[in-house]
Formats: structure tokens, sequence, C-alpha cells
């Protein structure tokens, strides 16, 4: 039998598949792992490391692990998520007792009237939402200089590895988290880097897929050309059940209704270590130059595993040649457009009815609400939130024309590539709103974790798990902090 008193420990590293073993043995409950988890936030998180990645924790966390354990008992499990517990974002609705505020003090009262599509989706597999994650306030869509893990309601999240390096892009809480042993797996959400930057900087797994295989309804957004949920775990084979759980079609999310013919009810059918002999991979070699000789080694290093593991290498030319430098200004008119209207959906449950709402009470609480001001809100406010001005429509169409078109589809299509590899930070896959994931693979000499992160088409995460599943079970770069 496990030793009750020593799980806080002994649940380091532990995956979800070994939970739910464990859990099915009757040596673990349910609500043991809650409680673990629970003391871990407390001696690490709020005390100790202070990393400060929780935002808010369920009061009700113990009564549904209870029931779930109830329920597996006289009814059987679920699947293999029945009395995990998961952390989410705080800008994803949970219709429960913890609030949804997207780290702002303007949103700090919001209870949302029900669940997320995708948070349902996680009870339902049997999932229990432990807490609510600390995140760059708005997801890094308030102010220029604002760091990243920073905001007014919750403060700064903190690097488990280093406290002096940035903990990365607005889902810092919930990659921390991971990290640090806080829970099973959590949930996510990118725009542009925002799952993929903050894995990588946390040494854990990040999944960025497919806009529209996970619906968005119930999340606060920036855009609705950009915007997904995602999976991010220690290990792939944990990101891939927590992805295979949210995935699914959602008719109030008008994104998700392709994935209807392209989504697959079960990734983890691809992580299968031998099963990438004969895919073509290509790396680019923009950047490379600018390189450092730890980067070029990570890099080189992952280049001769998947050789070794029959991938075709295909170096190809300068992605960007067909990308402008300057980047279009999409965001801020689709920015207005979303979170007015995700506040329609909220109207009673908060003071806040429109995002000038917002930029009001800001200023009024200036001193604790704007420590790093808000221009790209009012930015944003200065766009007439209907999205029919020229330099959107145009900035979308361009946006499309050469991340999308003249970029990953031209370039995979014409070298039959299966995926792109890359180390350095790209925001193509993003824009494009196509699939990319991130496994660990060490850290540089001055202590900085790296990943590998492999893009493809839309809707080939499969394929993308594959890949990042053989690469990981090759390299095991994965390394819990020390604290």
């Amino acid at each position: 039998m496990i030793d009750k008193e020593a799980l806080t420990d002994l649940i380091e590293e532990m995956t979800i598949l070994q939970m739910s073993e464990l859990m099915d043995k009757d040596e673990i409950s349910s609500v043991d792992l809650v409680k673990a988890y629970l003391e871990r936030i407390a001696r690490i998180d709020k005390s100790g490391p202070s990393l400060n990645s929780i935002l808010e924790v369920n009061p009700d966390a113990l009564h549904i692990a209870e029931a779930l354990d109830a329920e597996r008992k006289h009814k059987g499990k679920r699947g293999v998520l029945h009395g995990i517990p998961i952390v989410v974002k705080d800008s994803i609705n949970t219709g429960d007792k913890m609030h949804t505020s997207a780290g702002s003090l303007a949103l700090a009262d919001l209870y949302a009237p029900k669940d997320a599509f995708l948070v349902k989706k996680l009870r339902e597999a049997g999932a229990v939402i432990l807490a609510k994650a600390n995140m760059t306030e708005f997801a890094n869509f308030m102010a220029e200089n604002m760091p990243s893990g920073f905001s007014s309601r919750g403060g700064q999240v903190v690097n488990p590895y280093d406290k002096d390096k940035t903990p990365s892009g607005s889902s810092s809480g919930s990659a921390v988290a991971v990290a640090a042993n806080l829970c099973a797996a959590s949930v996510g959400t990118e725009t542009d880097g925002s799952i993929i930057s903050p894995a990588r900087e946390n040494c854990i797994v990040g999944i960025k897929p497919t806009v529209g295989l996970i619906s968005r309804e119930g999340i606060i957004p920036i855009s609705n050309s950009q915007d997904t949920a995602g999976p991010m775990a220690r290990t792939v084979t944990d990101a891939a059940i927590l992805l295979q759980a949210m995935a699914g079609v959602d008719e109030n999310d008008p994104a998700t209704w392709k994935s209807r013919w392209n989504y697959m009810v079960n990734y983890t059918k691809f992580l299968k270590d031998s099963d990438i002999k004969g895919l073509r991979v290509g790396i680019s070699p923009a950047h490379y130059d600018k390189f450092t000789k730890d980067e070029k080694d990570i890099l080189q290093e992952a280049i001769e595993i998947l050789k070794g593991k029959g991938v075709e290498i295909v170096y190809l030319k300068d992605l960007y040649e067909n990308i402008p430098e300057e980047r279009s200004s999409v965001l801020y008119y689709e920015f207005k457009s979303g979170i007015n209207y995700y506040l329609s959906t909220v109207r009673g449950r908060t003071k806040m009815e429109s995002l000038e709402d917002i930029i009001n009470f800001n200023k009024e609480n200036q001193e604790q609400a704007l420590v790093y001001g808000q221009k790209l809100l009012e930015d944003s406010q200065d766009k007439s939130g209907t999205l029919t001005e020229v330099d959107y429509i145009m900035g979308r169409l361009s946006d499309i024309k050469n991340n999308r078109e003249n970029c990953l589809d031209k370039i995979i299509d014409e070298m039959n590539l299966d995926a792109i590899l890359f180390l350095e930070w790209t925001s193509i896959a993003a824009i494009a709103g196509y699939p990319s994931i991130i496994v660990p693979a060490g850290f540089t000499t001055g202590g900085t974790a790296e990943g590998i992160t492999f893009v493809g088409k839309a809707f080939s995460e499969g394929t993308l798990i594959r890949l990042a599943y053989a690469y990981e079970q090759a390299s095991k770069k994965r390394v819990k902090p020390k604290w």
C-alpha cells in the first residue's frame, strides 16, 4: 500500500496513467491525490519557494473527489481521468465557487454562470478541477511592458527553476503548477505563444492545437482568429490524454464546426515509440546564425535522435521570407469585439459590461490595477468593435495568406513534409491557426530550459504527438525543479 503520509512527495513526476492504475488497485484515492496536491500548494506555492502559480483553490475539490471515489466503487471509473486533479487558467469559466477574472481586479468579483465547454468535458471525463492558475493579466494583452506572469489580482508568477528567469507567456501559472507538481496537468490558452513559450521555460510539454479543435466558448478572449486552449503536462502521454478529453464539436463555437470531420476520438493511439520511421521533418535555417553553441548542440542532438528513429530530415530555405517584419494589428480589433461579447454572456455577474468599463475601473484604482499601465486596452478601445475597418480586414486576410498559404501550407506540401521542427521562437503556427507541440530538450549552461517544437498543418495533432512522443522517450529531458 502507498504510505498516505508520504504521498505529497511520492506524487512528484507521477503520471496520469500511474495515478489511475493506483486508484484501480485501491492503493490511493482521488481524495488522497487532492489532499496531497493541496499540501504541495501550501508548502511550495504559498510558502517555501513561493511560486504564486495558483490563484484560487476550488473549495469543493475534496467533496468532488469523494463523490468520484464513491462512483468508482459503485459504478466503475469513467476513464483514465476519473479522479485526476487538474488546474485551469483563470481566463476559463468554471461554474462553481471559483472566480474567473483573467487576473484582473476589474473582474475579481466575477463568478461565471456555467462551465466553459472544455471544463464541462473535463468534468464529464471525471477530472477534479482543483484550482485556477494565475496568469499574465488579460493574457498579456493589457500593457506593453507587463512582465510575463504578472496580474493585478494575483501578483507575479515565479519560474520554479530560477526566480530570476521569466516564467514566460500568459499561461505561466498553468505551466509552473505542472512543473512544480502542484497538479496532475493543467489547461492553458494561447493566442501567440502563451502555451508553447511557458512550456519551454518551465520544462514541460505543451500542445497548442489547431484553432477549432477545442471549443473557446466560456474563455475570456483576445482573438477570435487565433485563440485556443490546450493541455500542459509533464509528459506527452498526459498531454494527449487531456487533449482527447477536451476536443470536440461545440455548437456555440463555429470554429469547432470544421473539426467534426477532423478531430480524433483517441489521441493516445499515436503514442507509439517506433511509429515515426519514414516521416519527413523540415528544419528551418532561420536565425541559426544567432543561436548560441548550447542551442546549436540541443538542436543537433534532436536531429540525431530523430534520424536514429528513421525520420528523414529536410533542410529548408528561410520560412520567413514571405512574412512581413511588421505584425498586423488584427488583435487590437478582435480584442474589443471579443471582450465585449464575453461580458455580455456574464451580465449581472460583474459590474463590467464593456471594455470601456474595465479601462475606467483601472483608472479609478490605478495604484493597484495599473502597475504597468493599460495601453493595449486603450488602443483596442479606439477601434470600432465591429471589425469593419479596412486595416483589420486586409490584415486578417494577409495573415492567412502569409503564414498559412504562402508559408506552412506551401512548404509542407512542396517538400512533402509531415512536420517542421523549430528551436527558435516562432509565431507562424499561432497566426496560421495551426497546431504545435513542444517537448523539453534540456538546459543551456546558463540554466535556461529549451524545448523542441513540432509544427504541422491543420488537424495534424496525431502526427505531431507521434514525433513528440518518440523524441521524448529517446531523450528524457524533463527535469523536476530543485528546491
